[in-house]
């Protein structure tokens, strides 16, 4: 038994989760007579070239402050075992568990998608997060650089771009990022949901530890690239315990705003979170089930708009109270969508009003 849960650690390294629930989607579903931990075969990572012809995914949610989004890749190798990107795989007719980890869609058109999309009459400049699902800057990104291309772009147009990642990788893109902040047409936060490395090595296995988030945080910021810190996800009865913490170490690092979501498990997350919780950290699986509950309601995610994110009730107002108490001890602002689109512009076009 002592050799079969090595032989599961080891083969878990880098996962979030080994777990391959059935695609609620589908009609029939494959079950394995073999548990993931003793099966000898590790989940490598697929890379599948995605054809799609359009790259905006357009925003109509009222509780989001873009209308536009880009996701330069579908499904993360981040591993981040509650992650809300999940569920979309399961449109793509993968599964939210390994599936999501190990099948990744590559858009390698992306930019110029995007450039065709500015190049439209139609277009006009609005603010375009980058991404709105999985993070722009997962390892694969080292090599196939899709999201430097689409801020190439981006700065070549002027078209103000929000940028949130848990990746060190961003201050490959410094160069990039400088030009778009002399016209303030960019704005970045690194994702940090909590500071002890022990859970982000379990809890988000492909992420940059966050002393590297940090020293990013103070990379851009020495850069003048306008950054802040997002809280995110906050795990009631768990990492909310460490708002003030968080804060004040982005703010020590030169983070200018912040901001925070609470964890929102919608189908088939809470199977996939709380068997993992069960796996690694038991003794707090019941406190969150009871404060996520009384936040989120009984399936883990109210889906009411305004409420999802920051969630309702006693519980969730005094969570909202501590971070605001947190933001004016730290010296930090909430983060607004101030960023500029009047420098616009269309290269080999005359410009009649340049900035």
């Amino acid at each position: 038994m002592a050799e079969n849960k090595s032989q599961s650690k080891k083969m878990r390294h880098g996962r979030g989760t080994l777990l391959n629930p059935k695609n609620r989607f589908d009609t029939l579903a494959y079950e394995s007579d073999t548990p993931p931990e003793f099966d000898e075969k590790k989940p490598e990572t697929e890379f599948i070239w995605d054809k799609t012809q359009t790259i905006l995914a357009k925003n109509s949610s009222p509780d989001l402050p873009y209308n536009f989004s880009i996701n330069p890749y579908r499904g993360c190798e981040h591993g981040c075992v509650y992650c809300y990107a999940r569920s979309f795989h399961e449109y793509l007719g993968f599964s939210a568990g390994i599936d999501f980890e190990t099948k990744i869609l590559v858009k390698r058109d992306a930019a110029k998608l995007l450039r065709k999309q500015f190049n439209k009459p139609s277009w006009k400049p609005a603010l375009i997060a980058l991404s709105g699902n999985t993070d722009p800057y997962q390892p694969i990104e080292k090599k196939f650089e899709l999201t430097r291309e689409i801020l190439q772009v981006m700065a070549e147009y002027r078209n103000p771009v929000q940028i949130i990642t848990k990746n060190a990788l961003i201050s490959r893109d410094i160069d990039i990022l400088q030009e778009l902040a002399k016209h303030h047409c960019v704005g970045v936060s690194l994702s940090i949901s909590t500071l002890d490395k022990q859970i982000t090595d379990k809890m988000e296995p492909r992420t940059s530890r966050p002393e590297q988030r940090l020293k990013t945080i103070q990379k851009l910021a020495e850069a003048n690239i306008p950054v802040g810190v997002m809280m995110a996800p906050m795990i009631p009865g768990w990492t909310d315990s460490e708002i003030f913490s968080i804060l004040q170490k982005a703010k020590d690092h030169g983070a200018q705003y912040a901001s925070y979501s609470i964890l929102r498990l919608q189908r088939p997350l809470p199977e996939l979170f709380f068997t993992w919780m069960e796996e690694h950290f038991p003794l707090k699986v019941n406190k969150v089930k009871s404060q996520l509950k009384s936040i989120q309601g009984e399936n883990f995610a109210n889906g009411n708009f305004e409420e999802r994110f920051m969630g309702k009730g006693k519980l969730a107002i005094q969570m909202k109270m501590n971070f605001e108490i947190a933001l004016k001890k730290a010296g930090l602002e909430i983060w607004k969508d101030e960023i500029n689109t009047h420098s616009f512009r269309r290269p080999g076009q005359l410009n009649l009003f340049p900035s």
